[in-house]
């Protein structure tokens, strides 16, 4: 790989969105929006929109593996973030590329979209263990954590584990960090807004850039909760279903998102 350049290098393994709210289109804004240089490697086209959707069209893995190696053999990677893997078949693939790399890996399980779609088969759940063993964090939300078989199932590959707590009830959300070294928790109160499509990509893709940039994994992870927090309550309202949130915040940055010098 190249040596590290003077921008924090994000490669994203993770599916199109053809809606614009979630998936690579949601994590190139935030990476960019958080001073890292976004590269792609699509594992599917999807038609959706805020209502759900519509089709998917899988890339065949030989075409998810030459844009994984294409960007490493030449820009290189200071992190990646891996979101849509919808076959067992890639996930194999995309585990063989990174497992020599030793950088840091965001792995967001994803396999339900917000509007309650399946964007991940059985097989490719059952083999989402090869990806957690390479993983710095795992970012599921409550249902995907259940679905991996719980904490204690996830801890047991070695990787950290960001429980995000949005599914959950009442009007505080609580995140905890689980980690070697402990719990770190962070509060917030819950905005109420049906517009949150991307949340979680949007988060993973945070914390990837931040590690990046080589912050501490909880610094990365508060800075990355904060930034979807401002993002929801930047949302557009754009849609008839679960909208997108807004990334670009209005006309008002959030001035502590700043890159680090």
């Amino acid at each position: 790989m190249t040596p590290r350049s003077g921008i924090a290098r994000v490669l994203i393994v993770a599916g199109s969105d053809s809606g614009g709210g979630a998936g690579i289109q949601a994590d190139i804004r935030t990476v960019t929006m958080l001073g890292g240089h976004p590269m792609t490697a699509i594992t599917a086209i999807t038609a959706q929109n805020t209502l759900g959707v519509q089709a998917v069209h899988p890339v065949p893995v030989d075409i998810v593996v030459a844009q994984m190696r294409s960007v490493i053999d030449d820009l290189g990677v200071d992190a990646v973030k891996i979101g849509m893997i919808g076959s067992a078949a890639i996930v194999d693939a995309v585990a063989e590329v990174l497992a020599p790399l030793g950088v840091p890996v965001v792995f967001d399980p994803v396999m339900i979209a917000t509007s309650g779609s399946v964007l991940a088969d059985p097989a490719a759940v059952v083999a989402f263990g090869r990806l957690m063993r390479l993983a710095t964090l795992v970012t599921p939300n409550l249902p995907e954590l259940a679905a991996l078989g719980g904490e204690a199932a996830v801890r047991a590959t070695g990787a950290a584990l960001l429980v995000k707590g949005g599914h959950g009830e009442g009007e505080e959300i609580v995140d905890r960090l689980v980690t070697d070294a402990g719990d770190t928790v962070w509060t917030h109160p819950r905005i109420h807004t049906r517009h949150t499509h991307g949340t979680g990509c949007t988060l993973a893709s945070g914390i990837a850039t931040g590690l990046a940039q080589e912050l501490a994994l909880a610094d990365a992870t508060g800075r990355a909760i904060a930034y979807v927090q401002a993002a929801l309550a930047a949302a557009p309202g754009i849609g008839g279903g679960h909208g997108p949130m807004g990334h670009a915040l209005g006309l008002h940055p959030f001035e502590a998102l700043t890159c680090p010098a």
